[in-house]
């Protein structure tokens, strides 16, 4: 599987580890992770700054960002504040961060913004995730202007969910790549 954009990986709190789909993706096609400071009590400024400082780097209309939970809420931050037309986003498992069920320790990620993003994006989430609800979920997806994919009961869409290489979220950045 080749890709022709320039990716980048986005995990949410604590990091992905090695079993989740995102890392079992860096590793096999070579996209590269974007390093945050802090995984553990994260300051949405702080991460917003780590996506703009890689991304100015680069020809944004080739950079392809795939966010995984609160990655997901980062990256429409980050929209919101730089506008820049990248060539898309694949957002994973959107975490509400205004649920109660939210972990503590996160500033400044709520609300979740509601703006429409200025690229093409989708939105991928599951029936029985603990930190979405898919009316919630629906909701961002429809603020943002993203194509909205429900993958069935697939909890967080994470390690736990033993997912492996996740070719059906393969077929979703494809689609992103290829601009079908």
């Amino acid at each position: 599987m080749d890709f022709k954009s320039t990716i980048f990986i986005l995990p949410g709190l604590g990091d992905s580890g090695p079993e989740h789909w995102q890392s079992i993706w860096e590793n096999r096609f070579g996209f590269v992770r974007i390093q945050q400071d802090d995984w553990e009590t994260p300051v949405c400024e702080d991460w917003i700054a780590k996506i703009q400082q890689t991304i100015s780097r680069h020809n944004p209309g080739a950079v392809i960002l795939v966010g995984h939970s609160l990655a997901c809420a980062t990256i429409a931050f980050w929209a919101q504040k730089y506008n820049y037309a990248i060539k898309g986003a694949l957002m994973v498992a959107p975490s509400d961060t205004e649920a109660d069920s939210y972990p503590l320790g996160t500033t400044g990620f709520a609300p979740v913004p509601l703006a429409a993003l200025p690229f093409r994006s989708i939105t991928v989430f599951s029936t029985n995730d603990f930190y979405v609800t898919a009316k919630r979920a629906t909701l961002f997806a429809e603020s943002w202007n993203s194509e909205l994919k429900n993958i069935g009961d697939a909890a967080h869409i994470n390690s736990a969910s033993n997912l492996g290489l996740w070719k059906q979220g393969l077929t979703y950045l494809q689609a992103l790549d290829q601009g079908a």
